[in-house]
């Protein structure tokens, strides 16, 4: 995909040693024989039966947009996305022992989040049978302009399972090389931060101080750095 031209500017981040660089712009179920009888009981078969027609009814859709389908299974409201089979995050570590972070405007919150780099599977027209491992890398190089020489999924799950039946792979880069600005591409404003592992949690404190939000991918990214490096 094109990317738009851009500068490059690099600042601190006041007590973290963070460095950050800015390009613009899816039952059945019985009882059991020795279950037991009585209101109890009734009213768990009753929310297993009500299990079974949320998760076996068809889908039904109600509306939806560009990217995104508004549907019904049973009783239950939750979307669905059109353009992509699913949804990749990074953990990606520098060699200096540095995690990588970006920051980007989020409409839906109505303001800034910093999260991990991110972002859609086979959503390229021509390319719908994407890899997860390539889009992986593909969506690291475009967010922060590092190439991974190692890249391992080590987590797959729901994003928000009451909301939306989409599901991401986190995966931890490591062997790093900066071959481009970063920044994303097309509109996307991503600010990229390398920031030592031991001052992430300072570093996103005060973030949040200054009103950003907090992607909850980036926690779970810790945890999958920190165990990263002790396995170096």
């Amino acid at each position: 995909m094109p990317r738009r031209a851009s500068r490059l500017s690099r600042r601190g981040i006041a007590g973290t040693g963070a460095k950050a660089t800015r390009a613009a712009p899816a039952g059945a179920i019985a009882a059991g024989a020795g279950a037991s009888t009585g209101p109890a009981a009734a009213a768990r078969i009753s929310a297993m039966a009500s299990h079974a027609d949320a998760t076996g009814a068809a889908i039904e859709t109600i509306g939806g947009g560009r990217f995104l389908r508004l549907v019904r299974r049973g009783k239950w409201e939750f979307v669905e996305r059109t353009n992509a089979s699913g949804a990749t995050a990074i953990v990606a570590l520098t060699d200096e022992g540095r995690l990588v972070l970006i920051e980007q405007p989020r409409p839906a919150l109505g303001g800034v989040a910093i999260e991990l780099p991110a972002g859609l599977v086979g959503d390229t027209p021509g390319d719908e049978g994407e890899e997860m491992a390539r889009a992986a890398g593909r969506e690291l190089t475009e967010e922060t302009g590092f190439e991974a020489r190692e890249i391992v999924q080590v987590a797959s799950g729901p994003s928000s399972p009451g909301l939306t039946s989409e599901t991401i792979s986190i995966f931890v880069a490591t062997g790093l090389t900066k071959v481009g600005p970063g920044g994303g591409v097309e509109s996307e404003e991503i600010t990229v931060f390398e920031v030592p592992l031991g001052e992430v949690e300072a570093f996103l404190a005060e973030k949040i101080a200054r009103g950003a939000h907090v992607d909850l991918k980036v926690w779970a990214g810790l945890y999958f750095a920190h165990r990263a490096l002790q396995g170096r």
